[in-house]
């Protein structure tokens, strides 16, 4: 495994007080970089002061959209262990968000080290009141100065690491969600498997439609028939029916969701009803008016669990659950959460530990 060398900030930041964290808009002192070459493959892996970074205007990374990135987070314990929560799942998913943007592949391994070197050199930016955590923010992005559409020949990967409070200022209260009618997140055989910016990008319209709406995100449909459910926001989503919990099946356009992961096999191991398959819009607002439609959720590594408690379809409100938070959701997030902090038993072995 290749060196990592360290330089470290002799200017160090101002740290912002945990109990006025927004999300994503502190960083700490240092970054991990490393470079890509044909001739080279990837080399110089260095960890060095929080900086701009320099790129020429060329840059295929800013005209064709050549990047992917991942997101976990880190946090300190009660005996001041710092805990990650299934590092090796991002950056399997890197991987192949990598492969289907044309990118090299990273090597996983020397990925983790430096994560975690990274992590223990910035130790002191990671918030302990409840609800915050550091996040972490692993992207690669395309650098060769070239304007023919094409696979860049240089690339940097790099490491960045943020102190965060909640991501839904309703924090485990449940969120309003309007179904898309027009817009679509992703389909079959595009990108919508992979985490690469292009995805968000194309989701902001409209997201900022339903927000001026008062609605917190949006229920993505399928891009061909325009019925079946896919995502909601920038996360997988889920829907207890009758007692069964159905998330729609992985399908080329849906993202495969740490989370999501984590979810179905802790139900699995609580021996709960799960199931992937595909389920349409119009199931369950029938559900909903039998009045079998339980409970709803989206599942992401921002949020981990956000309860649904209305969905807007076709001039229809659809308040779920009262809309209050169920009781699978907050077990869920309690568990989960639980887990990632070290307050419950990880009986699945998905935490891993950043040593000093």
């Amino acid at each position: 495994m290749q060196e990592i060398k360290v330089q470290l900030s002799k200017n160090k930041k101002e740290k912002p007080i945990d109990e006025q964290l927004p999300f994503g808009r502190y960083f700490t002192d240092h970054m991990f970089v490393m470079d890509y070459s044909e001739e080279k493959g990837w080399f110089d892996p260095r960890i060095i002061p929080y900086q701009p970074i320099v790129l020429d205007p060329a840059a295929i990374i800013f005209h064709y959209g050549q990047t992917v990135f991942e997101g976990l987070k880190a946090y300190v314990t009660k005996d001041q262990d710092v805990l990650l929560f299934r590092p090796d799942e991002n950056m399997k998913r890197m991987n192949r968000s990598n492969q289907r943007l044309c990118i090299p592949e990273i090597d996983e391994d020397l990925a983790l080290e430096a994560l975690k070197k990274l992590i223990s050199i910035d130790r002191d930016w990671i918030p302990t009141k409840e609800g915050t955590s550091l996040y972490i923010r692993p992207f690669v992005f395309a650098t060769e100065p070239y304007l023919g559409v094409a696979p860049s020949t240089t690339y940097q990967f790099v490491i960045i690491l943020s102190p965060v409070g909640a991501y839904y200022k309703e924090g485990m209260n449940p969120v309003k969600i309007a179904v898309e009618s027009e817009y679509v997140r992703a389909v079959k055989g595009g990108t919508g498997g992979a985490k690469t910016a292009g995805n968000y990008a194309s989701a902001l319209k409209a997201q900022e439609v339903a927000e001026k709406e008062g609605y917190s995100q949006v229920l993505w449909l399928d891009g061909k028939e325009h019925k079946y459910i896919e995502e909601v926001g920038s996360m997988n989503v889920f829907f207890k029916i009758d007692g069964e919990i159905i998330t729609p099946a992985v399908n080329g356009s849906i993202l495969q969701g740490i989370t999501r992961k984590s979810v179905i096999e802790l139900l699995k191991y609580w021996e709960m009803p799960v199931v992937e398959r595909k389920i349409s819009m119009e199931e369950v607002y029938q559900a909903y008016k039998e009045g079998k439609l339980e409970e709803a959720f989206g599942t992401g590594t921002a949020a981990v669990i956000s309860p649904i408690g209305e969905l807007f379809w076709n001039d229809l409100k659809l308040t779920i659950h009262n809309g209050k938070t169920g009781e699978l959701s907050k077990k869920l997030y309690d568990t989960l959460t639980g887990i990632q902090t070290g307050k419950v038993a990880d009986p699945l072995n998905w935490v891993m530990k950043v040593e000093e």
